[in-house]
């Protein structure tokens, strides 16, 4: 595992999903295999999913050093019935939201503080990037996009300027247009608790990846994967996918496709916090399949 990185919410997703020899579970988001070399160290079996290629490298480096069975794909976790095969497993985790390679690494675009090409694609093999999308999306989309997406106040004047300034090719140019569309100083804005861009930059880089429909995909497909008594947990940053998870956990409770579910989301504790500032907006949600 790279030096640094801390998994969130490990001592919660090992409560919940409770690997241990015998069984297998699936990290939806394997990213830089936290989460899923614990689940090897309580001899699990795991199969790992990630969208990057570049993170599956990284994953199969920490996973070797945990040591046990495992295995890797390069996939969308909206994609997991066809990785399983029909297999049934008793464990499913899915991490949502950016890695931190994505972040420190300005040539992939994801970052508003760090100079880099208008990409932000997770997967940088397929799609399209946002200078692209940002290209041909309308003004009012954009908008729709950036206020829901990014739960962004300022989403009107955002989307007006970068159709009037586009096209856009560099995160630099969009992180400058955000701080004059919301009346920021790039000096003001450095300083700033939570940088003037940062809900604009996540609703663009939601949207590249067609996140939420992913996402909603996978809960559509969850059930069918699990085990009678197996788990899905999912780890959410964003208020419009914990509504998704909590809704869809809710109905597969009342329709007897669930015979448990977290009451309210699992969050990191102050110390936590503290440790990884990550943490701080993730929201832990899990399910049981019904044994009947």
């Amino acid at each position: 595992m790279e030096r640094g990185h801390v998994p969130v919410l490990l001592e919660e997703v090992l409560a919940a999903l409770k690997p241990r020899k015998g069984k297998t579970i699936v990290d939806c988001t394997v990213g830089l295999g936290g989460h899923a070399a614990e689940f090897l160290k309580k001899k699990a079996r795991v199969i790992g999913l990630d969208l990057d290629p570049a993170n599956l490298d990284r994953a199969r480096a920490a996973l070797e050093e945990a040591g046990g069975d495992f295995a890797l794909h390069h996939s969308n976790f909206a994609g997991l019935p066809t990785i399983l095969a029909g297999e049934k497993v008793d464990g499913i985790l899915a991490d949502l939201g950016v890695s931190s390679p994505h972040i420190d690494d300005p040539k992939r675009g994801f970052s508003y503080r760090k100079p880099g090409p208008l990409d932000m694609r997770m997967d940088p093999t397929r799609g399209v990037p946002a200078s692209a999308l940002l290209d041909r999306m309308s003004e009012e989309e954009l908008a729709q996009a950036i206020l829901e997406l990014g739960d962004e106040e300022s989403a009107p004047a955002i989307a007006r300027l970068i159709v009037e300034r586009r096209p856009l090719r560099s995160t630099q140019e969009l992180s400058a247009l955000v701080c004059e569309a919301r009346d920021f100083t790039i000096q003001r804005a450095a300083g700033a608790k939570l940088h003037p861009a940062a809900r604009t930059f996540q609703a663009i880089r939601m949207l590249v990846n067609r996140e939420l429909p992913n996402l909603e995909r996978l809960l559509a497909v969850l059930p069918d994967c699990l085990k009678p008594g197996g788990v899905a947990a999912i780890i959410s940053f964003h208020s419009g996918e914990d509504r998704r998870v909590k809704q869809a956990f809710r109905d597969g409770l009342r329709a007897g496709i669930y015979d448990q579910a977290a009451d309210d989301p699992v969050q990191a504790t102050p110390e936590e916090r503290r440790v990884n500032p990550r943490a701080a907006a993730a929201k832990l949600r899990w399910a049981r399949r019904s044994k009947k």
